[in-house]
């Protein structure tokens, strides 16, 4: 890399001293300087104050190009027009009520009518409220305790969902998969015990998995497109032979889409055409505020239902639907039309093929993964088509990518994740790659 990681803590404090003085500060009154542990990097995390289109401005006037978006939550950038607007006008109204509003109804018909899966739907505040309530819906409706995950599979911070997401070099090197790892202390004693491991993408050992706690499974959970594990993309074939099994024996399929919703009008589920039981969404559909859903099949969802008494599973939550969240998630997805969706993929498969040109120009051994607009970048030859594929990768040199394009001005996740946005253009992808040519010199 151009800029050595023993440097750029050096550089990085130099162009940011008002970055550094608000870190102190936040350092007195917030554990660790922050408030999640996603943004913090070494020495510290630069203070953004303003957003607009693809690009954010800190509090030392740096600007950078966002191909982050929050972890792929502005899929139209900073202060997309007609989101302002709607806020604008929900805020004067009032931003939040002990009751519901239209603005619920209309963007629940607007996920509705776009992932054919969904019959019913309700909204929560957050993704790992979502995933947790299409947990309990699963354990409600079939009687059964167990759950499946696979490794690397993040669903939030729900006591089950935290086993193996994250892996270590050690984890994989012992063992050939699939293993249960705590990835957090204080979690309820037993946890892992009901929780199922899988190996993603593939499936002769996933169905055997499946078959052998078959009568104890309530769901499989997946993210068609593994996130934060490193954005591997299931198996068409991986994919619909889930399906297969989990309904063979009357498992509940349940589809993580709170990143994958972007990747088409009827989100991942759409382009691999496999119908899960129940869906999960966040990210995009909030329009940049926190908001999340969960929906599917209307006899999975009826123990909610409080119209003939006190519902079997009740659903508490402040904001679940919250008006001025609603209003822009609507504004947000009534401008992400196919055609906008279609371009944005086509943005970025072409940038997929440019940065793995770029690393074969210069001998540099990395590819990409995911599609569309959501890429993960592993300095690895070994295809990675799970998370142990991208454990397995430089994670130093990745760290060190991260670094140099931020010097340059360019945001991505530490991870290596890469997100597009319908702010930007032909400029900003060609700025984008002629600075990971430059950093990996």
């Amino acid at each position: 890399m151009t800029q050595p990681d023993d440097s750029f803590e050096s550089v990085h404090a130099a162009r940011t001293p008002g970055s550094r003085k608000l870190f102190e500060r936040a350092s007195k009154v917030l554990i660790g300087g922050t408030t999640r542990t996603s943004v913090f990097h070494p020495p510290y995390p630069a203070y953004m104050v303003r957003g607009e289109g693809c690009r954010t401005w800190d509090v030392d006037g740096n600007a950078y190009v966002d191909f982050l978006n929050n972890y792929t939550t502005l899929i139209h950038g900073h202060c997309f027009e007609p989101v302002v607007e709607a806020l604008k006008r929900q805020a004067e109204a009032g931003s939040c009520f002990g009751a519901p509003s239209e603005h619920e109804i209309r963007l629940a018909e607007i996920i509705c009518a776009r992932v054919t899966s969904v019959r019913k739907l309700r909204f929560a505040s957050s993704g790992t409220e979502a995933v947790m309530y299409a947990l309990r819906l699963a354990r409600a409706f079939t009687g059964r305790n167990l759950i499946a995950k696979f490794e690397g599979g993040f669903h939030g911070a729900y006591d089950d969902c935290q086993i193996s997401y994250c892996l270590s070099a050690d984890h994989v090197a012992a063992a050939h998969g699939p293993v249960s790892v705590r990835n957090s202390r204080g979690l309820e004693t037993g946890v892992e015990d009901r929780v199922i491991m899988l190996p993603f993408n593939r499936l002769d050992e996933t169905v055997a998995a499946i078959k052998a706690h078959a009568g104890q499974l309530a769901c499989v959970i997946v993210e068609p497109v593994i996130g934060s594990g490193g954005v591997i993309p299931a198996e068409r074939d991986f994919l619909q032979g889930l399906r297969e099994v989990t309904a063979r024996h009357g498992i509940l399929l349940i589809f993580d889409e709170i990143m994958t919703l972007r990747l088409g009008f009827g989100g991942a589920q759409g382009h691999y055409g496999v119908e899960p039981d129940l869906t999960t969404f966040g990210k995009i559909v909030s329009g940049g505020l926190p908001l999340a859903a969960f929906g599917g099949r209307e006899d999975v969802m009826a123990p909610l239902d409080p119209r003939n008494g006190p519902p079997p599973v009740p659903q508490s939550g402040t904001f679940n639907g919250c008006a001025a969240a609603t209003a822009a998630g609507v504004a947000c997805m009534e401008a992400l039309t196919r055609e906008r969706i279609r371009e944005l993929n086509a943005m970025g498969d072409a940038l997929k093929s440019r940065l793995d040109e770029v690393f074969r120009r210069t001998g540099t051994t990395a590819q990409v993964t995911g599609f569309g607009s959501l890429l993960n970048v592993h300095f690895s030859a070994e295809p990675a088509t799970d998370h142990r594929g991208a454990v397995r990768a430089d994670r130093e040199r990745l760290e060190r990518l991260f670094q140099a394009l931020l010097l340059r001005g360019y945001v991505i996740a530490a991870r290596g994740m890469i997100c597009l946005s319908t702010a930007m253009g032909e400029d900003e992808i060609d700025g984008f790659v002629d600075a990971v040519a430059e950093a990996i010199h």
